[in-house]
């Protein structure tokens, strides 16, 4: 049976970790330091967790004290909103979604996220984008609901986590029509061309450095980036060539700005939607989890 918890002790904790010091919390609070001081050790001591690093006067949120003040603020903004909605004051707040995606990842990817989430129900969407470092600690904590990446965390990173694949795309090199010679004689007649690739965050810049390295094709970058709105400009500016899935210059190839060069032999680009275990699970992005397909 778990324990009883006390909602006074988690009040406590969340202002804690919110000021920042013991001090400034009991100031906020109207108690003496020793005495919140020692209803935080007993709030730990019944979590069976330790909530903070002590950095000298420093109070550092430990893993499990970053997922702890994250149900700690949605237990409070659900206790508020039950008072307001009892009371008539207001109507219950849509559900809410968080979304992560790398920098890499197609923008049209997302917005079929979007689309799809809006049709399982009304909801209010958080997206957020970054590198992937930045968005798995957000999704290990609980911060994030799903995340859309082409690199697949392994070791520590990935405990917890669990990935399914949503598409997965031939990449061919494409440039602005003044390259569209190179089609002859590809893939030699690329070597020692302008490119702009992807940094190492991402699965496709391996896979690439290995075609490459079969072929005997120099890669003579330009410009590394994971962001892919800036990859497509550069390339529709013709100041170099890009390796990219057919779905995600489309548009471009449409309007005439770039050109198929030629398809690379074994190397594709998958995407993947990541989930992380929790208890309660959000009902919409359960089910994005489970049906989602691009």
């Amino acid at each position: 049976m778990n324990p009883w918890l006390n909602y006074h002790h988690l009040f406590y904790f969340k202002t804690i970790a919110e000021e920042g010091t013991v001090s400034k919390a009991a100031a906020k609070l109207r108690l003496g330091q020793p005495t919140l001081s020692a209803q935080l050790m007993k709030f730990e001591d019944t979590l069976g967790v330790q909530l903070f690093e002590r950095n000298h006067r420093k109070l550092v949120l430990t893993e499990q004290g970053k997922v702890a003040l994250d149900y700690a603020k949605n237990i409070f903004k659900m206790g508020s909103e039950m008072y307001e909605v009892l009371h008539d004051r207001i109507k219950p707040h849509k559900p809410s979604l968080h979304l992560g995606a790398l920098d890499s990842v197609p923008k049209q990817i997302v917005l079929q996220l979007v689309k799809q989430a809006f049709r399982i129900s009304p909801c209010q969407i958080t997206l957020s984008e970054g590198k992937s470092d930045e968005l798995l600690r957000e999704l290990s904590a609980h911060s994030m609901d799903l995340m859309v990446t082409n690199f697949l965390p392994s070791g520590t990173d990935s405990k917890g986590l669990y990935p399914r694949s949503i598409t997965k795309k031939n990449v061919a090199f494409y440039g602005a029509p003044k390259f569209k010679s190179l089609r002859k004689g590809f893939p030699k007649s690329i070597s020692g061309q302008p490119m702009v690739l992807p940094t190492y965050d991402s699965r496709l810049r391996q896979d690439l450095d290995h075609w490459a390295k079969l072929n005997k094709i120099d890669l003579n970058i330009i410009v590394e980036s994971q962001d892919i709105s800036l990859k497509k400009l550069i390339a529709t500016s013709a100041l170099g060539l890009i390796p990219a899935a057919t779905h995600t210059v489309t548009d471009q190839v449409l309007q005439g700005e770039l050109v198929e060069i030629g398809r690379l032999q074994g190397v594709h680009e998958e995407l993947f939607l990541i989930s992380a275990h929790r208890k309660i699970e959000n009902r919409i992005a359960s089910k994005l989890r489970d049906t989602f397909v691009v």
